[in-house]
């Protein structure tokens, strides 16, 4: 017993954490710095200058830092900056000089900087390496989404449904809208999990919600009708009553085709287009089961809503090929098409069918609301950041939309 004590005492660690605080500062430093005759590093040709920041902690320790976190809210944090000649096999770069300076000194315009190599400080003759001169510097708030909605910013909420005949039937257990008293249907299920959270941020919670695909009791085939068939008022008392309107519209609306997702990208489009001063920010979401067969409509209308103050939420039910989705989504590629390219990535895909391993229809809607709602906050910020829009200064009082009739029925205020 007693070598095994001597072990595992020879074993033990300290683990030293050190912690700092970060003072409240949502500033951005915006500048440009340009080299004064920067001393050559190469046998022919100019240098080509980079600089790296440093922060120096309270113990004097020094890190590598993004410019994005240089003092932790501290204008007078000293930093030290260091001026390298780049050179292109990335493991050579040869140090022109540094410079001692904080973000105070950074953010005055026409300030300047002498960069002195340390190894050549001892030469009599050696003054510097010449200057970094700031050519024009600012301080930007960083404004985060909250920021936005307490002030007043208003989110508008509209949901468009999928009623085209590839989801099966209502009365087959089978279908995606199956019709049923004791649990929800994937469409029910995703438009809930999803509503839930972002009615929170409506000021008076009333839905416009849309159907496309559908054969209308009057025989008529739309891409654009209102869930609750009442073409003078689209509004759904909250997601409660947008679940009523969709429980309702699944048993008088024939199931038809084909998938287009143009004319209700568009419809919400035209109210965003009417509110581009920063008070309103749009949200369309829309669910459905399949393949789109207005692919380069809808590609069209993605790429002129990222001009616009609206995001699109698409949820997919079912086992159908969404690749086209992600085509929407583009993450990894700008969107283009007919020689313009969307400003933002507005679309966020999510496939329900990841996110139904759980039997917990709670934990279920929890996951699948973070995940369709994650870029939604970046997005919005995108859009304000782009247009050099700040909050309110004073808090907007809620305010109601209202238009003209469009070609389909008479619109309304997606909100």
């Amino acid at each position: 017993m007693l070598v095994a004590t001597r072990v595992a005492a020879l074993t033990e660690c300290i683990l030293l954490v050190r912690t700092e605080e970060v003072l409240a500062c949502n500033d951005v430093l915006v500048m440009k710095l340009c080299g004064i005759k920067l001393d050559k590093k190469d046998t022919f040709g100019k240098s080509d200058p980079f600089l790296v920041f440093y922060k120096c902690n309270e113990d004097q320790r020094e890190m590598r830092i993004p410019v994005s976190s240089l003092c932790n809210g501290d204008v007078n944090r000293t930093l030290k900056v260091e001026c390298y000649d780049w050179d292109s096999d990335g493991s050579s770069h040869d140090l022109i000089g540094v410079c001692i300076t904080n973000v105070l000194e950074l953010s005055t315009p026409n300030s300047t900087f002498e960069l002195k190599h340390p190894k050549k400080a001892s030469k009599k003759k050696y003054t510097n390496s010449r200057t970094i001169r700031v050519e024009h510097a600012r301080m930007i708030k960083n404004y985060g989404f909250l920021d936005y909605i307490q002030a007043g910013v208003q989110m508008n909420f509209t949901v468009a449904i999928d009623f085209t005949q590839s989801n099966g039937h209502p009365s087959d257990p089978r279908s995606l809208h199956y019709i049923n008293n004791v649990g929800l249907n994937q469409y029910a299920t995703a438009l809930q999990s999803v509503g839930n959270i972002i009615q929170d941020y409506d000021s008076d919670k009333m839905f416009p919600a849309l159907g496309f695909g559908g054969k209308l009791p009057d025989g008529s085939v739309s891409h654009e009708f209102f869930l609750n068939l009442n073409p003078g008022n689209p509004f759904c008392a909250g997601i409660g009553g947008v679940m009523h309107a969709y429980q309702s519209a699944i048993r008088s609306v024939a199931l038809w085709g084909p998938t287009n997702f143009a004319p209700v990208i568009n419809h919400v489009a035209r109210f965003a287009a009417a509110m581009r001063d920063g008070t309103n920010y749009f949200v369309l979401l829309i669910i459905t089961d399949g393949v789109i067969t207005d692919m380069p409509q809808t590609v069209q209308a993605v790429i002129e809503a990222s001009y616009l103050p609206m995001s699109i939420i698409i949820v997919g039910v079912g086992n159908a090929d969404f690749s086209a989705m992600n085509v929407l989504d583009a993450d990894n590629k700008v969107l283009s098409a007919r020689g313009r390219s969307a400003q933002r990535d507005i679309v966020q895909f999510v496939p329900l069918r990841d996110y139904l391993t759980s039997g917990d229809n709670a934990m279920v809607q929890a996951r699948l609301a973070k995940a369709v709602l994650a870029e939604v906050p970046d997005q919005f910020l995108g859009y304000m950041r782009r247009h050099n829009i700040e909050p309110p200064k004073q808090r907007l009082a809620p305010q109601s939309i209202s238009s003209g009739p469009s070609s389909a029925q008479p619109s309304a205020p997606p909100m």
